[in-house]
């Protein structure tokens, strides 16, 4: 799979990729509402796990993305060459963007008992009532956003989020991304908001 800048974002990686998983390849789900960037927190997330020295992949779900509907987007990484090309339906993570798609959509269809689901809300994990015995951690990520960016786009603070909960990607790696993608005092702000996602979710403990 490609960037938005047309470069691959296929690496090699010797040794085991996720060691703290005990996983060779992690599937990852993003959920989110068009608009709030779910495509661009993949293609990152991808990016920053080929910084990593690993294969990694990231697709939007096929179909037309309209501004508010709920949309899905994708992000394989793997310490092999990615082979299959198929959407993912049984993800070792999800990311739910926003938590108002929890009565929507079914956000935990096919998610592995054993995986891991980061929710954006101000909500604790009890709170939300889950019945799935998918570890569930909750940030609150649009407070971070506004905090940092001023603005309710919490696609990569949710990423220092996954990182924090999960390691499946450096905070580092994901911050160099950023800094790649954005410039100036945007680039700033939103390592600002990575690293206080990361930091709250309990990253680097």
């Amino acid at each position: 799979m490609h960037s938005a800048r047309g470069q691959s974002m296929e690496g090699y990686y010797r040794g085991s990729a996720f060691p703290r998983l005990g996983l060779a390849m992690m599937e990852i789900r993003i959920h989110g509402r068009g608009g709030q960037g779910s495509v661009t927190a993949a293609e990152i997330l991808a990016q920053a796990a080929f910084k990593d020295g690993k294969y990694s992949q990231a697709f939007p779900a096929f179909g037309v993305e309209r501004r508010g509907a709920p949309v899905q987007a994708f992000t394989r990484i793997a310490d092999e060459k990615i082979r299959t090309r198929a959407q993912i339906y049984e993800p070792d993570i999800i990311i739910v963007q926003d938590s108002t798609l929890l009565t929507v959509v079914n956000v935990f269809a096919g998610l592995k008992p054993t995986g891991t689901a980061i929710i954006n809300t101000g909500k604790t994990p009890a709170e939300l009532g889950i019945k799935h015995p998918a570890k569930v951690r909750t940030v609150d990520a649009t407070k971070v956003a506004l905090d940092t960016l001023g603005r309710p786009i919490t696609n990569t603070t949710m990423l220092g989020a996954v990182s924090g909960a999960t390691g499946v990607v450096s905070i580092d790696s994901i911050v160099a991304v950023v800094r790649e993608r954005f410039s100036g005092k945007l680039a700033e702000n939103n390592e600002k908001a990575v690293r206080e996602a990361f930091r709250l979710i309990g990253g680097g403990k």
